[in-house]
């Protein structure tokens, strides 16, 4: 498949999480033209310090746009499915469209799981008040696991390699786990930073 992708590090979308933007960049405003008149998609995807683009990213349906008065777009994406990166394609916009093909995950079936889910919760709390953030998580609580975690990853203050680690795992549960042991990690980290 062809897809228009826009690079963007530190700004990680997850199938089922939303992404707000503020589209300000000339080739840009053309990539959304280009997506709007088509199927309202474009490929989130972050870059490695060579500036080549990871393997995997994430399609975005533009869910939401407004046109501001100076000419930029706020929009809203919806993250859809992962994608792996297969080649940039030469064509004669400004921004970057790439040959792709869907990467699905492979689901996590105990995605009730009422002790996974607590754990997530307090390590992702327990993070938040070890980086002095303050921040209501009571409405994560009814939460699935699955989604509890894409939401936590999203928004956590994680460096966007950590990030980028976790969009790449192929096996949902892998990833609520894995995540877990990043935010340990974080914190032992933050803790050994206070006492040193």
């Amino acid at each position: 498949m062809e897809l228009p992708v826009f690079p963007l590090n530190g700004a990680i979308l997850l199938p089922g999480t939303n992404l707000p933007l503020n589209i300000f960049e000339k080739k840009y405003i053309q990539m959304i033209d280009y997506a709007l008149a088509n199927d309202r998609q474009i490929g989130m995807i972050q870059t490695k310090k060579n500036n080549s683009f990871f393997k995997i990213g994430c399609i975005g349906k533009i869910t939401k746009f407004e046109e501001t008065s100076d000419g930029r777009y706020q929009i809203n994406l919806e993250g859809i499915d992962r994608f792996k990166f297969l080649e940039k394609i030469g064509t004669n916009y400004k921004f970057i469209m790439i040959n792709a093909k869907i990467a699905k995950q492979k689901p996590y079936i105990n995605i009730g799981s009422s002790i996974l889910n607590k754990k997530l919760l307090l390590n992702f709390k327990n993070f938040l008040d070890a980086k002095n953030i303050k921040f209501d998580t009571s409405e994560f609580e009814s939460l699935n696991t699955i989604s509890l975690a894409k939401i936590i990853c999203v928004i956590s203050p994680l460096d966007y390699l950590i990030k980028q680690m976790l969009l790449e795992f192929d096996k949902e549960e892998d990833f609520c786990k894995s995540l877990i042991s990043v935010l340990e990690i974080e914190m032992n980290n933050l803790e050994n930073s206070k006492t040193n």
